[in-house]
């Protein structure tokens, strides 16, 4: 099975027989966003906006390949709904200041 990182990041799978990094591919999947006033809300005296935000269409995503799976951010899996060959990182892995630095597998979102 062949794995194609479509995010921008090396994403480390760690495991109790050791750790493996998927390197990016160089091709990010996203999705189009788009943004629309929402007023504001004033906190401290500070107005701060708010945005009514719309999720588009997807971006840089291959074609389905035989036995191959795309990581891809869990928007770009959401979005992409249809798709059976997309995986997200899972089960993530911290270190002592919170900072994600891999996950124990890859999931299919639901």
């Amino acid at each position: 099975m062949k794995i194609v990182n479509l995010t921008p990041h090396a994403l480390n799978i760690v495991t109790d027989s050791g750790t493996a990094t998927i390197p990016p591919s160089g091709t990010v999947a996203r999705v189009t966003v788009t943004r629309e006033s929402a007023g504001t809300v004033t906190l401290n005296g500070v107005a701060v906006p708010l945005y009514r935000t719309t999720y588009g269409e997807v971006t840089d995503l291959p074609d389905p390949a035989p036995n191959t799976l795309y990581v891809v951010s869990s928007l770009v899996a959401t979005a992409a709904r249809d798709r059976n060959d997309l995986v997200i990182p899972d089960y993530l892995v911290r270190d002592e200041q919170g900072k994600v630095i891999g996950a124990r597998g890859l999931a299919f979102p639901d």
